[in-house]
């Protein structure tokens, strides 16, 4: 017997749950990794809301008479991994803040994306009660990428970029100063020995 709409929609309230259950593991560690307090704290808040989205899609699976229970979600894991990633790379403070902005950012994309789904075929089902709880959700999300995008414009993105400048700035010093001396080594070179007059 084929599914239907009401199959999808409990296959991707599933995949929401366990994306939620992930990331709860996950923030705790972007939090840690960030060098901006507010970015700390950015990463904590959204945990509590986090963990307050478990509960709240708990609520729609007993809404609309089903179990409350994750299907492993592939593409939040894939997300996370790709900022396990950016927490091994060498980069200054800054920078690695505005890594850890964008990969904050993927994981809020994605749920965006996923919520928007779930509130559209809810209403469009008739299950007012869990397109509401949905929505809530849906904004949480939407409210913590519009926090992280303030926090990348205020300042780490400038901050990022003027250390990279700065990089630039340092290497071509070190360019320019090494091809002075190769410059005069060549030029002294060039004039050969000196003779004395006793030896012509």
């Amino acid at each position: 017997m084929e599914g239907g709409l009401h199959d999808a929609f409990v296959d991707e309230l599933r995949d929401a749950y366990d994306a939620e259950r992930q990331l709860m593991k996950a923030l705790p560690k972007l939090a840690k990794a960030a060098t901006s307090a507010e970015l700390q704290t950015a990463f904590l808040d959204h945990l509590g809301e986090t963990e307050g989205h478990v509960e709240k899609l708990e609520q729609v699976f007993e809404a609309i008479g089903e179990k409350a229970r994750g299907k492993h979600c592939e593409g939040i894991a894939g997300i996370i991994e790709e900022g396990k990633t950016i927490m091994d790379q060498e980069f200054d403070g800054a920078t690695l803040d505005a890594c850890l902005i964008a990969a904050g950012q993927r994981s809020e994309h994605y749920e965006m994306a996923a919520y928007g789904t779930l509130v559209a075929w809810a209403r469009a089902m008739g299950h007012s009660a869990a397109a509401e709880i949905l929505d809530e959700i849906l904004e949480e999300e939407k409210a913590a990428d519009a926090k992280l995008s303030g926090l990348a414009e205020g300042g780490i993105n400038q901050q990022a970029a003027a250390a990279a400048t700065a990089d630039e700035d340092e290497e071509e010093t070190a360019v320019v100063s090494a091809s002075t001396k190769t410059t005069a080594k060549a030029a002294a070179r060039s004039k050969g020995p000196t003779r004395k007059s006793s030896d012509r």
